[in-house]
């Protein structure tokens, strides 16, 4: 199976421009002994590089290329697969981006190519090559240091310990981590019911876990700390007298309803969307927040948005993994964030392992975040420390 891989990274900073020749010809032969073939564009700073060959051969290839400490913020832009090759004349051809204008280095590009077919710009890859050459792709494009520039440090002050676990339920901070402070706690019952039971059986057992969540959140969370509390989204609808069930719930455990915020999965589906949007109004119009959770994962996607105006979203983990390599989640993303943006709606990166997920995000935009990078043992809150180079 032909397959095509394009890549984007920044040449590290002491790694002499001089040394590409010789490499370039050691990634020829390289290419050539896996079938790959492609062209290389460098502007001084970042490559850009197209490899095409038979899917095993092109993957050792950039398996190869992503561990080699010479350059490095490696984004894998696409990986798709073609009838034929688009350059299929050299193993690698270096274009140096400093040698040319703009329309030479296309033509000369273009001048390359092996298909059948006239290349043209209306091909994917393409697109990307031109946007390349033509600078435009900074707006989308985020530099962040290795890994190695932070220090993740436990905070000592004892403020913001979390809590240990009490009557089935434990809580994890939303923090911010470059302002220094938790913006939230997330109360999680440890005994949710089986979304799998049958109706009504579930949504009781839903609502009665919230109900036990909401009493331990009383009796822990500090006043001026929002509190989630997930909740089924049918759940709303369901049971009768759900919303007044948690308002009465609410003021017994010493909470005040704007204070709670609750998180509804878009991985659910939603049956009877009238009925729940009548719900969330009702919900809202008391002074309960509302959160999407899991956004991005469900069937819903941006939709839910033109129906249901939530005070939050939190992104599912599952796009946020490892986005710092992947073109496409950045592109998805970045979608969410503008979109957020516009209707003033925040926005919360969920599931952060890794010091890059955090740090792509946070020049994305994001502000608040939960993951395992900012929890030192379970114990406290573990905020980041830049680390100075030598």
């Amino acid at each position: 199976m032909l397959t095509t891989v394009i890549y984007r990274s920044h040449i590290a900073d002491d790694v002499p421009i001089s040394i590409l020749p010789g490499m370039v010809g050691k990634a020829s032969a390289l290419n050539a002994s896996h079938h790959v073939t492609g062209i290389l564009l460098f502007n001084g700073t970042h490559f850009f590089q197209i490899l095409e060959g038979p899917e095993e051969g092109v993957l050792a290839v950039y398996e190869r290329i992503r561990a080699d400490r010479r350059h490095h913020n490696i984004v894998e832009l696409m990986r798709d697969y073609a009838p034929s090759r688009r350059f299929g004349n050299a193993g690698m051809e270096l274009f140096d981006l400093r040698d040319h204008d703009r329309a030479s280095l296309l033509q000369a590009v273009l001048d390359r190519g092996t298909s059948r077919y006239r290349l043209t710009y209306d091909d994917r890859g393409l697109q990307f090559l031109r946007t390349f050459v033509e600078a435009r792709e900074k707006e989308n494009y985020f530099e962040v240091p290795p890994a190695g520039s932070w220090d993740f440090i436990p905070d000592r002050t004892g403020e913001n310990d979390l809590q240990p676990a009490g009557h089935g339920v434990v809580f994890h901070p939303v923090i911010d981590p470059l302002g220094r402070k938790v913006t939230a706690l997330e109360a999680v019952p440890v005994d949710r019911p089986d979304e799998q039971v049958s109706e009504p059986g579930v949504h009781i057992a839903d609502l009665n876990a919230v109900r036990r969540v909401l009493v331990q959140a009383g009796k822990t969370c500090p006043e001026h700390l929002p509190v989630y509390v997930s909740l089924l989204p049918m759940t709303l609808v369901a049971v009768p007298d759900a919303v007044r069930i948690l308002i009465e719930e609410i003021r017994q455990a010493a909470l005040v309803p704007e204070q709670i915020i609750i998180g509804l999965s878009e991985t659910q589906v939603i049956p009877d969307v009238d009925a729940f949007s009548a719900a969330v109004r009702q919900l809202k119009a008391s002074g309960i927040g509302l959160s999407i959770d899991n956004f991005g994962d469900g069937s819903a996607g941006l939709s839910v948005l033109t129906r249901i105006q939530p005070d939050r979203i939190r992104i599912d983990s599952a796009i946020i993994r490892d986005i710092h390599l992947s073109g496409p989640r950045q592109a998805v993303v970045q979608s969410i964030i503008r979109c957020c943006s516009a209707l003033e709606i925040t926005v919360i990166a969920a599931g952060i392992a890794c010091a890059e997920e955090w740090m792509w995000l946070e020049a994305a935009g994001v502000i608040n975040f939960q993951g395992s990078l900012f929890t030192a043992n379970g114990t406290a809150v573990a905020w980041p420390e830049y680390r100075e180079a030598g």
